[in-house]
C-alpha cells in the first residue's frame, strides 16, 4: 500500500531523514519507534505532503504522492492524527468532526461515519454541542482520532497518540487503535511508548537520527535486547 523509497528531507541545513526506506502493506499496523529528534514526525509530514523530500519518493497504491498537495493526499485515502491533539478549541465537537469530512460530499457515508464514531466514542455523542477546548485531554485525543476517521481513510497516520496522557488513558487509546485496525483500516503508528506500540503492531521500525536501525515483527522487537534497554528500561 505505502512504499517509501530512499527519501531524504532537510529543515534548513539539517539533514533529518537520511536515505530512508520502509513500507506498510494493506491491512497492517506498523509502528515506528524513536526518541525525540529521531525524525518520526518529519516522516509522517513527508507522507502527508507537508514536507517534500529532496531525494527519493513515496508511493501509495503504486502512485507517487511525494510532492502532491496535502488535500489531494487526504482525498486519496490518507489522514493524519497529529501530535498534541490539535483540536479546534473554539468549535464544537460536531463542528470538529464535520471538518474531518470536508472533502466528502456523500451524505449517507458521512452519517455512517458519525454512527461508527459514536459507537467507538460514546462520550463524544454526549459532548456533541460542547466546545472542544472544554474537553478533557483524553476526550480531546478521542476527538482528534474521530476527526481523522471522518475522511473515511484507508490509511491513518498516528503521531504520538499517547503523549501526555495518564496511564489509564494510554490503555484506552491503545484499545481504540486496535479497534480501528480490526475494522480493516491500515495504520502507521509513530510512538515513543514502545510497549504500547509493539503490543499493537504487526511489524515495527526503530528510527535513530533519521535512519532505520532495526526492523522486525512487533513481538520480535518487543523482546529485542536493544529495544528493551533503550525504550523499556529493561
Amino acid at each position: 500500500m505505502l512504499k517509501i523509497n530512499n527519501i531524504d528531507t532537510y529543515y534548513g541545513g539539517l539533514h533529518i531523514l537520511k536515505n530512508l526506506s520502509m513500507e506498510v502493506a494493506d491491512g497492517e499496523l506498523v509502528a515506528v519507534l524513536g526518541a525525540n529528534g529521531a525524525g518520526k514526525s518529519t516522516l509522517l509530514k513527508a507522507i502527508s505532503g507537508l514536507v517534500v523530500p529532496t531525494a527519493g519518493d513515496i508511493e501509495y497504491n503504486g502512485v507517487k504522492i511525494s510532492g502532491l498537495d496535502p488535500p489531494k493526499i487526504v482525498k486519496m485515502g490518507i489522514t493524519q492524527v497529529p501530535e498534541g491533539r490539535l483540536v479546534f478549541s473554539g468549535l464544537t465537537v460536531r463542528e470538529n468532526l464535520l471538518l474531518g469530512a470536508y472533502l466528502r460530499n456523500d451524505k449517507e457515508g458521512i452519517q455512517k461515519a458519525y454512527d461508527t464514531i459514536y459507537h467507538l466514542f460514546p462520550i463524544l455523542k454526549e459532548r456533541t454541542k460542547q466546545l472542544a477546548g472544554t474537553l478533557s485531554g483524553g476526550e480531546q485525543q478521542m476527538l482528534a482520532i474521530a476527526r481523522g476517521m471522518m475522511a473515511a481513510p484507508k490509511l491513518i497516520l498516528f503521531d504520538e497518540p499517547s503523549l501526555g496522557l495518564a496511564p489509564f488513558l494510554v490503555e484506552s487509546v491503545a484499545d481504540t487503535i486496535r479497534a480501528i485496525h480490526e475494522r480493516g483500516t491500515t495504520i502507521l503508528l509513530v510512538e515513543q511508548n514502545a510497549n504500547m506500540a509493539l503490543r499493537l503492531a504487526d511489524r515495527g521500525y526503530v528510527l535513530q537520527v533519521g535512519e532505520i536501525i532495526l526492523e522486525g515483527t512487533g513481538k520480535g522487537l518487543l523482546v529485542n535486547p536493544e529495544v528493551r534497554m533503550a525504550y523499556l528500561g529493561i
